[in-house]
């Protein structure tokens, strides 16, 4: 099962189904943060998070800072001398497990301010996107090294983050509207192919910028002009049967990994209750590319490919004018070539539709700080 996809878009990946496994079994447990594991690191500091506790580490070991929060750090991203850490709250809140987002000072830990936020990413000079779904949002905020609002769009999912900012859009609703777009300074979003699942895995990133995305078990890869190929349809699924899935995209060396976890409500406790497919697929781009990578601290990585369709800087405020059990495992392996400059298809960390109309939000549905509990 699954059909390799193949294209003769100039600048396209080509992906060639190799080998394909399958069995049965139990489900495995999920993977946990290893012991250790920072949240985020910038050259010789790293952040670490623990319940009730976020700290600044240097690379001796010694502790530079600690700060306290009411609840479980998950992720941190860091620019300009902040970070911005997210956190799950230790009890249920009508916004399920969602806890503060924490603006802090890189160099000694000192709350800035408190947000309110899902996932964010970091952009350059101190500033952040953080972006927030459920009940009627559906945002992204930037905020600046002072955690003040400067732009806001009506977008949310995984963020890419180069000279652009790009979202793999996900809104939990069927049929979905979520696309893979990119955000222009004003509020105004650029919108690219339409996807199927209404809640895609985190993507990953390829060293010229192409975003891989595993949508509804179709692997597809979307360029920085928001075109997009589909490269193997491996278990395409229905989308009203999306909610049964889950998948996630893996990286180890010139390999990527891709699982898609299916529950089947019609097998509990058996011994097949879950299925375990494997492809391995050769993965090769049809001219080099030459794209900076793309990173997630917001500074260092360039998306130099957008200069094909106009310069699309990062928004920032100087340019501002205006369940039943059961599943089936997908592992795709993704073998690179490998060229004298060095793995052509070197996929780097981020973290991760035609149509080129332009949507505005509304100017007035901004968000508030935590503190003042107001709804945005």
């Amino acid at each position: 099962m699954g059909r390799s996809g193949d294209s003769d878009r100039t600048g396209a990946w080509h992906a060639t189904v190799q080998e394909h496994e399958q069995r049965s079994g139990r489900p495995p447990r999920g993977p946990a943060r290893a012991v250790g594991r920072p949240l985020a690191r910038r050259q010789d500091l790293r952040i670490h998070g623990t319940t009730g506790k976020i700290s600044c580490v240097d690379d001796s070991g010694r502790t530079r800072w600690t700060a306290s929060c009411s609840g479980r750090p998950n992720a941190a991203h860091i620019s300009g001398g902040r970070v911005l850490v997210t956190t799950d709250s230790l009890a249920y809140t009508p916004w399920g497990n969602l806890g503060p987002a924490l603006l802090l000072d890189l160099a000694d830990g000192s709350l800035i301010t408190e947000l309110r936020g899902e996932r964010g990413a970091a952009l350059g000079g101190g500033r952040f996107v953080l972006g927030l779904a459920g009940y009627d949002a559906f945002d992204t905020w930037a905020y600046d090294r002072d955690g003040t609002l400067y732009d806001s769009w009506r977008s949310y999912g995984h963020y890419v983050v180069g000279t652009g900012v790009r979202v793999v859009e996900t809104d939990r609703r069927l049929p979905t509207g979520s696309r893979v777009v990119r955000l222009l300074p004003g509020g105004a979003v650029e919108r690219g192919p339409l996807l199927t699942d209404p809640q895609t895995p985190s993507p990953l990133v390829l060293a010229d910028g192409t975003i891989l995305v595993l949508d509804a078990g179709v692997l597809r890869a979307v360029d920085r002009r928001l075109e997009d190929t589909v490269l193997a349809e491996l278990l395409p699924i229905d989308p009203e049967e999306a909610w049964r899935y889950h998948g996630a995209l893996h990286r180890t060396g010139g390999e990527l990994t891709v699982t898609l976890t299916e529950r089947h409500p019609d097998r509990p406790g058996t011994a097949d209750e879950y299925t375990f497919r494997t492809w391995t697929l050769a993965l090769r781009p049809s001219a080099p590319g030459r794209g900076r990578s793309v990173r997630d601290d917001g500074e260092d990585g360039r998306d130099d490919g957008d200069r094909g369709r106009g310069h699309h800087p990062v928004p920032g405020p100087a340019r501002q004018h205006r369940d039943p059990v059961g599943v089936v495992l997908l592992r795709v392996v993704l073998r690179l070539p490998r060229t004298r400059a060095g793995p052509a298809g070197r996929i780097v960390d981020q973290c991760v539709e035609p149509d080129d109309t332009v949507e505005r939000r509304p100017s007035e549905q901004h968000p508030v700080r935590f503190h003042n509990r107001t709804t945005p």
